[in-house]
């Protein structure tokens, strides 16, 4: 016979097993989830699909108390999937993402060029690409072959970190390309062959290092040729009737513009540009399809600089525009064949291209000198007059020697006063939408500045602009491990905007950032030192 449970009579004794039960209940009971933990920022990231894999964020581990976090997410909540994803890295080691230990940004940079460097290769036949007899460097991204005006900028890093050979090499590709098509397409695809870009080959000699008298003769033949590509309109051009690249000022003078020798919708933006001509009733659709191949060969596609409104891409103009940026590197290309022809002994030739260089600066300084505004502008050849938009583009004329000193004071004035953010430079003061306007900023046009000024005495100006520059690339590193396209220089983070998604990879900023420190090696990027407006 079972001996019966003694009964609990006491009090303590009932409370000792309700605690004990209670300890039990509670060892057993389910551990928070990330979704219980994040709430809305863990709803916005797995709807969002920031990682692709909705199991990489459940897998992150925090880098702080999470209360904190949250905090701090609720008062500032990202307002978009680029600063959501930023803020992630920033507060958690997402796997597979950002958990591994980063090379310092020089290393890592060092390290890129190899993965971005491209070997010769064969025609295809049906392939869009043009091949070329020596190795290359590519931006990144969906950008998987070389750009004209980009590749300038690559160089100067290049020659920072050691690889003159690579240099030389993407020259002999350059001369190639102009020997086969009288210019430099915009970049190394059929569909880009009509339109060039910004005309950087001639600064481009200036980082050749070579003693061969045949090398020399050949790449100033090369860009005599560039030259002839941009003035071919000048037989053709009238007053009120600009021809090609080319537009006839009101005293004769020549000064260019940008163009595109075809008028359909850009290959590689089809859709796109079939979309915009759409919008824009009782213009003809050919004319907005050479705007917006124009605004392509600037390379600023697409700004306010191009907007009849200087707002909306609908009312894109660019065939209009003399920009003061072209002309300055045409200038800078003028003055470089006098030089090398001078070199080579042939007088004559040096005569002719530097009268061609002067007349332009006087042109220059004739139309697009404004001076109750401090700025060099863009000219409306429809209209008569410059354009309203203030943009980076302001510096080219001290980038390329041609600005005067007060000339020069006068647009670093007005450079500190409006385009400096705290994470660089801007591009322009106006938002549109388009990359390339505020809140943007762009490698190529921080060296533009920071050299620009100073060559004419602005050193100070130039090392601030740098050091902003830097800290805002080295930070979006840090939380991101990429080097991209393009920056937002008011929030100092990753840009936005554009007919595409922010790529990374990435050349010119890899090649602006090296030359940068290079140039100041007492600059500390990791320090986060940037200042305020």
């Amino acid at each position: 016979m079972t001996k019966p449970t003694p009964r609990l009579k006491s009090r303590f004794a009932r409370l000792a097993l309700g605690a004990a039960a209670a300890f039990a209940l509670a060892a057993n009971a389910a551990p928070p989830t990330p979704a219980d933990i994040y709430g809305d920022l863990f709803v916005r990231v797995q709807e969002g699909r920031v990682f692709g894999d909705n199991k990489t964020f459940v897998d992150a581990v925090p880098t702080r108390a999470p209360q904190a976090i949250m905090a701090d997410y609720n008062a500032a909540p990202p307002r978009d999937a680029v600063a959501l994803k930023a803020f992630v890295l920033a507060n958690f080691t997402v796997p597979g993402v950002n958990d591994t230990p980063l090379l310092p940004m020089r290393d890592h940079i060092k390290a890129l060029w190899p993965q971005l460097v491209r070997q010769p290769e064969p025609a295809v036949a049906g392939s869009s690409k043009i091949p070329l007899p020596a190795p290359y460097i590519v931006p990144g991204g969906r950008f998987r072959e070389i750009y004209y005006w980009d590749s300038y900028f690559t160089m100067l890093g290049l020659r920072a970190d050691g690889d003159q050979k690579l240099v030389e090499s993407m020259l002999d590709d350059f001369v190639s390309l102009i020997e086969r098509y009288g210019h430099i397409p915009n970049g190394t695809r059929t569909y880009y062959v009509s339109r060039s870009q910004p005309p950087f080959y001639g600064l481009m000699l200036d980082l050749q290092q070579t003693d061969d008298a045949t090398v020399k003769a050949r790449r100033l033949a090369a860009l005599k040729t560039e030259h002839d590509f941009w003035m071919a309109g000048a037989q053709c051009a009238t007053q009120g009737k600009p021809c090609e690249r080319v537009v006839a000022m009101p005293d004769g003078t020549m000064l260019n513009r940008y163009w595109d020798g075809r008028d359909t919708p850009r290959d590689e933006s089809y859709a796109e540009d079939r979309a915009t001509a759409a919008e824009i009733p009782g213009r003809p659709a050919p004319q907005v399809y050479r705007d917006l191949r124009a605004a392509a060969e600037s390379g600023w596609d697409f700004s306010s600089r191009w907007f009849a409104d200087g707002r909306t891409l609908a009312t894109v103009h660019t065939t209009d525009i003399v920009p003061v940026d072209l002309n300055a590197l045409l200038y800078a290309m003028e003055i470089r064949i006098a030089d090398q022809c001078r070199e080579a002994g042939d007088k004559a030739c040096s005569r002719k291209y530097r009268k061609q260089a002067i007349r332009r600066r006087v042109a220059v300084d004739t139309y697009l000198w404004v001076p109750d505004e401090k700025r060099y502008a863009d000219w409306n050849a429809a209209s008569g007059k410059v354009t309203a938009t203030l943009s980076a583009a302001t510096l080219y004329p001290l980038f390329v020697g041609m600005a005067g000193q007060e000339q020069a004071d006068d647009v670093a004035a007005t450079t500190e006063a409006e385009l400096l953010a705290q994470g660089g430079l801007r591009t322009t003061r106006i938002r549109s939408g388009q990359q390339w306007d505020t809140p943007n900023g762009w490698a190529p046009l921080q060296w533009i500045a920071v050299d620009g000024l100073d060559r004419y005495g602005h050193g100070a100006l130039a090392r601030t602009i740098a050091d902003r520059w830097l800290h805002t690339v080295a930070r979006t590193y840090a939380e991101t491990g990429k080097m991209l396209e393009k920056y937002d220089v008011e929030e100092r983070k990753p840009g936005g905007g554009g007919e595409y998604p922010l790529q990374d990879g990435f050349g010119w900023t890899n090649g602006i950032a090296s030359a940068l420190m290079a140039r100041y090696p007492d600059i500390d990027p990791t320090q986060d030192s940037a200042g305020a407006e």
